[in-house]
């Protein structure tokens, strides 16, 4: 069906429609049309149980391989095995349930966005209803302070301004109309219109309904919702590839383990078990507790900084980050109108940086214009502030500004108000595009203050103001100030005209004049703006530092979008800018050619906003998305990491994954940068905990082909796991961040979490320790004829050998002599206590008896330290290799 542009019609085109009236509908009419409009309510959305909850914390490869090797080892007798993996399961579901119980759902923000009464005709009079009963056809009465239920043609309008920028991106008050729109209009310029969720900041008038519940454009915008599919972060499917691809490396040689073993005459029950016994003891069965350790300590850290990560896994997205898409209106910018400039005759000010520049007489012109801008206002401030962001004020986002301008020139309403007494006003309407007041002056004296066009004041001009005296204006005057107030236009700003008219002393009624606009004397324009965040421009220099590409997405215009991105220097020419109405023509394979060379995008909607993040996903880019509107939820729950600011609308909040507590864009690269820490430690993990696994594989399969007993018992082995790697191991979970996270460029989206560098060192570290730990055992069984003592110098090797080269895990960007050995205590403290519990496995005779070994000489010793210096050593050659290779 073909969508109704409702802007386009007349008020009688619109009720003709839905055959409706100016009176509104009948009972009968309402109860029919509720049949088949159905209630007007927002899509709801199934919600998770707790056992749901619990469930979605299994759905990862590496927990379907630890549950498979905790039942494996059970079946096996390991029950000592069995019971740390399994406990090892339980502690990553209980951290996931506890942080995915906290998570809020948009839908049901957005559905607490309705209003649950309105005022509406029904059989001629004025009623009260539910907002879920109106129906299309319905007339509703507003008033200032009313939230909007439902979208509808405005009918009547007396002097009504709405605020709608949580739903299209303005963030001015829009003034409304009745006229008749062109079709092309975008919502934000529909101003004969009123949207369901918006609010009516002034005035009166009523509305005819035409459209309800998911037909509404914030019904769209909750269907956008509810139909994105929320993504795996790109951590969670690299650790699944990680994982696949380990389960199918270890079931692999387990195979080959269990062929050989028959080939070689042993039995099939015991070769089965022995590869099962391989299998479970080459699982990092850590792993997936230093992970999720590791994500909510970053999480935690984050926090520290002002930012609330929503989703555990969400912690190390932004550290993968390479392309954040930003929100203009509440997010680049503070959400609110403030005066930018201030342009007289004689001046062009800067009111926060100028001000204290000007002279005497050039601040006569400027405290005059902004006396008359804030006495013709009817905004009214409610509660005074320490900041000017703390000010209270109600009224229209352009008189807000005017006020908190005279705030900062110490020209306070309620005081000009009792010395320049109102009598008389002209309100402001879209057809004489002015506002006028009669005031009292000094000595007995009367003005009109005049707020209003500038082309229109300027015309009406005969005089200007030039410091203290009026000078009659000339052509070459009148056109400088028309350059002027077109520079301050073209510069992005929204420009209005102040001037003064005296009168006779007599004047009690501004009527007089209504029809003459005349003989004004000009004091100047000002320039009003929605401003940048004081920290932006300095947080966008860092991220484009750290290798990020920032891309602006609003709903505002061309114009005023460029010239936000010229004051953030971030370099734009018509060709990187794009606006909807481009973007609605343009396929998304089209789109997806033309995503990295456009910089900005104007006149968005919440579809296009999507569309811009599936292209930048598909090219392969991780993206970041912020918002604060209700329009920008869906592509804050499309993004790999959707960033609401702590004001902004609960939707928004609702649908991201990190907020931010104190709206400092700032707080996005401490959380990138804790965000690239995270992925740091659990490569720094990975590589310490596979490089065991494997070392003990190599250690068992070379036992094998060589013909000899097992080097290690499963005890020794369970024992090097848990015991001697395992407090290195959450050691490392606390690594603090190396200097150069921020230097360099993020992960690409599609590289493995275990990159050509580690999978060497892993490779390296293992056969060097195996084959090393295979010639002692070889020694001390063949030619010194002692198995216990062999597999006891073994067991020693791989457990300082472990603990020992975990320093040289700590970083590949720097040799071990450079890695700063007490910036992590916790990991001094984590070597030396599993030094002692490594040695006391050797020599306390309990702990011989259970893990089945003897005590060594001081020869043996050098022996293993030997050995574990070697490892070292060959480490760091490996690593300066790279480190040069990095550096060229």
């Amino acid at each position: 069906m073909k969508e109704i542009l409702w802007h386009n019609l007349t008020s009688e085109e619109a009720l003709n429609k839905l055959k409706g009236n100016v009176l509104g509908l009948t009972s009968e009419d309402a109860k029919r049309l509720k049949v088949r409009y159905g209630l007007n309510s927002l899509p709801s959305k199934h919600k998770l149980t707790k056992i749901e909850i619990v469930i979605n914390q299994f759905k990862s490869v590496l927990a379907y391989v630890l549950i498979i090797a905790g039942f494996l080892s059970f079946m096996l007798g390991e029950i000592i095995d069995a019971s740390v993996i399994f406990t090892a399961v339980l502690i990553n579901v209980i951290v996931g349930f506890i942080q995915e119980n906290k998570a809020q759902n948009a839908l049901e923000k957005l559905r607490k966005l309705v209003n649950p009464e309105v005022k509406v005709l029904r059989d001629n009079t004025a009623q009260i209803i539910l907002a879920k009963d109106l129906v299309p056809g319905d007339v509703i009465l507003l008033e200032a302070g009313d939230k909007v239920s439902a979208d509808a043609r405005l009918l009547e309008v007396q002097d009504i301004t709405t605020m709608e920028a949580a739903l299209t991106g303005e963030p001015e008050t829009i003034t409304k109309s009745i006229d008749v729109l062109d079709k092309g209009k975008v919502l934000a310029e529909r101003s004969n219109m009123v949207f369901q969720g918006t609010t009516i900041t002034e005035g009166r008038g009523q509305a005819l309904v035409v459209a309800t519940g998911i037909n509404t454009e914030l019904g769209k915008i909750a269907k956008l919702v509810k139909d994105t599919k929320e993504e795996d972060t790109p951590l969670q499917k690299k650790l699944n590839v990680f994982s696949r691809h380990l389960s199918l490396t270890i079931l692999g040689l387990s195979i080959v383990l269990f062929g050989f073993g028959i080939l070689r005459g042993n039995s099939i029950l015991i070769m089965f078990n022995t590869a099962v016994a391989v299998a479970v003891a080459a699982i990092p069965e850590g792993l997936v507790v230093a992970v999720t350790v590791i994500l909510a300590i970053g999480m935690q850290k984050i926090l520290r900084k002002r930012a609330l990560v929503r989703k555990l896994v969400a912690a190390e997205t932004l550290g993968s980050t390479t392309v954040i898409c930003t929100d203009k209106t509440g997010t680049l910018t503070v959400g609110e109108m403030r005066v930018a400039r201030i342009v007289t005759n004689s001046y062009d000010c800067n009111l926060s940086t100028d001000l204290p520049k000007l002279t005497k007489a050039g601040k006569s012109e400027i405290y005059n214009l902004v006396k008359i801008g804030v006495l013709c206002n009817d905004a009214v401030v409610q509660e005074e502030g320490q900041e000017l962001r703390d000010y209270k004020v109600l009224g229209s986002g352009t008189e807000k500004a005017l006020l908190l301008a005279g705030v900062q020139l110490g020209l306070k309403k309620n005081e000009l108000e009792k010395k320049y007494l109102r009598i008389d006003e002209i309100l402001f309407d879209s057809s004489k595009k002015y506002m006028a007041t009669l005031n009292n002056e000094e000595a007995g004296k009367k003005n009109i203050y005049f707020k209003g066009a500038p082309e229109l004041l300027l015309a009406a001009a005969s005089h200007v103001q030039v410091n203290d005296r009026n000078e009659k204006l000339t052509q070459g005057m009148r056109r400088e100030l028309e350059k002027k107030y077109e520079n301050l236009s073209k510069s992005g700003l929204r420009v209005l005209g102040f001037g003064y008219r005296e009168v006779r002393k007599d004047t009690t009624t501004i009527k007089l004049y209504e029809k003459a606009l005349e003989k004004i004397v000009l004091v100047g324009f000002v320039g009003i703006n929605d401003p940048l965040r004081p920290d932006v421009k300095a947080a966008l220099e860092a991220t484009k530092k750290a290798g990020l590409k920032t891309v602006i997405i609003t709903g505002d215009n061309k114009l005023t979008a460029k010239a936000i991105a010229q004051e953030l220097d971030i370099n734009v020419d018509d060709e990187s800018i794009l606006e909807g109405s481009q973007l609605a023509k343009m396929d998304d394979q089209q789109l997806l050619e033309k995503v990295r060379s456009i910089k900005i995008y104007a006149r968005v909607t919440p579809e296009d906003k999507l569309r811009i993040v599936n292209a930048w996903q598909a090219s392969g880019e991780v993206v970041a998305m912020t918002g604060d509107g209700i329009n920008d939820a869906p592509a804050l729950k499309k993004a790999d990491i959707g960033i609401a600011l702590g004001s902004g609308t609960d939707v928004a909040k609702g649908a991201a994954s990190l907020i931010l507590l104190d709206n400092n864009f700032q707080v996005i690269n401490n959380a990138i940068e804790q965000g690239r820490v995270i992925y740091d430690n659990i490569k720094k993990v990975i590589l310490y905990l596979l490089s065991d696994s494997f070392s003990e594989i190599v250690i068992i399969f070379g036992s094998l082909f060589m013909g000899l007993p097992i080097p290690l018992v499963p005890a020794q082995i369970l024992w090097i796991n848990l015991v001697t790697d395992g407090f290195p191991d959450m050691a490392l979970t606390i690594e603090p961040g190396e200097k150069e996270v921020m230097k360099e460029m993020p992960q690409e989206r599609n590289k493995p979490i275990l990159d050509a560098e580690r999978k060497l060192l892993i490779l390296v570290i293992s056969i060097v320790t195996g084959v090393t730990s295979l010639a002692l055992f070889y020694y001390y069984v063949k030619v010194v004829g002692d198995i216990e003592l062999g597999r006891t110098v073994v067991f020693a090797t791989l457990g300082i050998d472990s603990l020992l080269y975990v320093f040289s895990c700590r970083t590949l960007r720097h040799s071990i002599f450079h890695s700063h050995f007490f910036k992590n205590p916790y990991l001094l403290i984590a070597v030396g206590f599993g030094a002692i519990l490594q040695v006391a496995a050797i020599y306390v005779p309990f702990l011989q008896k259970v893990l089945k070994t003897v005590s060594l000489g001081l020869y043996e010793w050098g022996i293993v330290l030997s050995v574990s210096f070697t490892v070292i050593i060959i480490i760091e050659i490996i690593k300066w290799i790279y480190i040069v290779r990095h550096k060229n």
